[in-house]
């Protein structure tokens, strides 16, 4: 027995006065509404309504059902109205998963910026450099950087990551700078370890025919981005780092970049999340809203240049 349609159906034939009536307003057949009274009473095990063929009445079960079923319905019918609304209004918690780095730099700006337009949005934004999957994590919507999610999921491309070879005025004051590519092995080095594998990710560089992957020694390696790029405006070695973690540095002098030729991709940053369908209108607005606004923050090169 389906408890919540034969309740439904109770609460109906109680406003309605009649079978026939309360038959009518749910779209049923009389039989199926007397049907589901007699299911709900033999299960009940009490008998729900006086009838006659010329009046109907609760008995005092059925009374004290009505007075208990009644205000749980009129929540229930509240509770459906409010989720319909909710997509149709921009209010309300939108979870969001990202990189670090990509999180601190690229989206706490934009969802400031998007909080502007709508106040009501509220975020959840959980930053962890592994995958997150939305399902399991309960994520509206989530941020990668890389390679575009394998799994069955929309997916939309929002930027590319330039990569530049740079160093601190001091590394370069005391062990000078390199002129080639092969000269990256005799200095100091910083790496990057993937934070899924920990292996040490190669270095990506220009080569004739494309994108080549160099193995370069390192002196220090990091499994945050942030940590490297600290490391390296403090002069510890010279780093391949993306560009939109720079800020200023190149402008000011901070940082100078080295190699300018060897300006690499570092694979997309993607935007991804489960379906396009059903989605509530807050989401589907960040959605479009970082689609546009995001790129603008993910450089391709040097200001200035």
């Amino acid at each position: 027995m389906d408890k919540a349609r034969v309740i439904t159906i109770f609460i109906g034939v109680v406003q309605a006065g009649s079978f026939s009536q309360a038959a009518v307003e749910a779209g049923l057949s009389a039989q199926a509404v007397s049907k589901a009274i007699r299911q709900l009473e033999d299960y009940l095990g009490v008998r729900l309504f006086h009838r006659t063929t010329r009046s109907l009445s609760l008995t005092d079960e059925g009374q004290r059902l009505f007075e208990l079923a009644n205000p749980g319905l009129r929540l229930l019918d509240e509770a459906l109205d409010n989720i319909q609304n909710s997509r149709e209004a921009v209010d309300g918690l939108i979870r969001v998963a990202a990189p670090t780095s990509l999180g601190t730099i690229v989206l706490a700006p934009l969802i400031a910026e998007f909080q502007q337009q709508y106040p009501a949005a509220h975020f959840d934004l959980q930053l962890a450099d592994q995958f997150t999957d939305l399902i399991s994590a309960k994520i509206d919507v989530g941020f990668r950087a890389g390679n575009p999610p394998e799994r069955n999921l929309v997916a939309r491309h929002i930027g590319d990551i330039a990569l530049n070879i740079v160093a601190a005025p001091s590394y370069i004051e005391r062990h000078g700078a390199p002129k080639h590519i092969g000269d990256l092995h005799k200095h100091r080095c910083t790496g990057f370890r993937h934070p899924n594998t920990g292996r040490l990710l190669p270095w990506e560089l220009k080569g004739e025919g494309g994108t080549i992957y160099e193995d370069i020694p390192c002196v220090a390696s990091f499994n945050t981005a942030e940590s490297e790029v600290q490391a390296v405006r403090a002069g510890v070695g010279i780093g391949q780092l993306a560009l939109y973690m720079l800020g200023d540095d190149l402008d000011t002098g901070r940082l100078v970049q080295l190699l300018p030729q060897q300006v690499a991709s570092g694979g997309g940053v993607y935007m991804y999340y489960a379906q396009r369908t059903r989605m509530p209108l807050r989401v589907r607005h960040f959605i479009d809203f970082m689609a546009e606004r995001a790129p603008a923050l993910l450089p391709k090169s040097r200001k200035g240049r």
